[in-house]
């Protein structure tokens, strides 16, 4: 059965502005781990046509593909795209439905909160000490922890978002699909 998105509730304007962030950091992930992928492309033609050695892009890849996982956070979480198993849920009756979506967004929202506040707390101590890698290339490492706090942040707002519009009957929780 389909769930009829007609009879819910229209969005208010700022859950489609998240909404829209969530779609923006879905482009920006994607087109880090093409870029990702082009640097490795690179790095093994240097390595194994020119015979040169690389300084830079080792650490390049592995920064952009954390970056893009932390950063498509809310885009996977407006897709529902997140490992969900919902055989249970949608065996219950619809309030008791809503109960356990509420509670599990709550859950996460706590959880993701935690994560938002250390990994802030880490940029800022990378940001304020100056912290580089230790490697030859030594970048400053505020650059890339800086993925951390906004990802979880707007992974946060993604969920908050996400809590609102089924509090609110915008959303059904665990509607049923057709896949």
């Amino acid at each position: 059965m389909m769930t009829d998105f007609s009879r819910l509730p229209a969005r208010p304007l700022w859950m489609r502005a998240v909404a829209g962030v969530s779609r923006v950091c879905g482009a920006v992930s994607a087109s880090m781990i093409l870029l990702a992928v082009l640097l490795t492309c690179q790095m093994i033609w240097v390595r194994k046509i020119n015979n040169a050695s690389t300084v830079w892009q080792t650490e390049t890849v592995i920064y952009l593909m954390i970056a893009a996982t932390l950063i498509g956070l809310p885009y996977v979480q407006l897709l529902k795209g997140h490992v969900n198993v919902d055989l249970l849920p949608r065996m219950l009756p619809k309030f008791m439905r809503k109960s356990l979506a509420c509670l599990t967004l709550l859950v996460a929202i706590s959880v993701i909160g935690v994560m938002l506040f250390y990994s802030a707390e880490l940029w800022h101590f990378a940001w304020k000490k100056g912290w580089s890698s230790d490697t030859v290339w030594g970048p400053p490492l505020w650059i890339p922890y800086l993925a951390m706090p906004v990802g979880f942040g707007l992974y946060l707002l993604q969920l908050a978002t996400d809590l609102v519009a089924i509090i609110s009957n915008i959303d059904e929780p665990f509607p049923e699909t057709t896949h």
